[in-house]
């Protein structure tokens, strides 16, 4: 048994899950230095690309919400990456305060790169998911 009474191959594949997550965190910031990128631009430009609805565009505030970030932090972070020519801003149509931020061409050849290097770390990712025990079975180490 592990902590509290839950079965031990439930806390080997938690622990298995956690590992697969830093293996797959450390050489997610490996292979976006590869692509010239530092790993916080990876993110960002990801977080862009791969709005929710499909769009291929996000805007300051989305980016905030999903990226856990102040407001003002993503900001810089946009700027940053603007003045690197990998982010573009379009005002919207339809209400003059709302920037839509879009990855330029660079940004697209630059995430593909690291995108494409990192396949293997997000299918051992996945098989590690896969490990997890289900929240029914046991609702602690979720």
């Amino acid at each position: 048994m592990g902590p509290d009474g839950h079965p031990i191959d439930d806390v080997i594949a938690v622990a298995g899950f956690r590992a697969a997550l830093r293996s797959f965190l450390r050489q997610s910031e490996r292979v976006a230095r590869q692509s010239g990128l530092t790993p916080q631009r990876y993110l960002l430009l990801l977080m862009i690309k791969g709005a929710p609805d499909g769009s291929g565009q996000s805007t300051v505030t989305d980016l905030a919400r999903r990226l856990q970030l102040a407001q003002s932090t993503v900001t810089e972070l946009v700027s940053r990456a603007e003045e690197s020519g990998l982010v573009e801003r379009e005002q919207s149509g339809r209400d003059g305060r709302v920037a839509y931020l879009r990855l330029t061409p660079e940004g697209e050849r630059r995430l593909e790169m690291s995108f494409t290097g990192l396949e293997t770390e997000r299918r051992q990712l996945r098989e590690a998911v896969d490990q997890l025990p289900t929240l029914h079975e046991s609702p602690a180490l979720q």
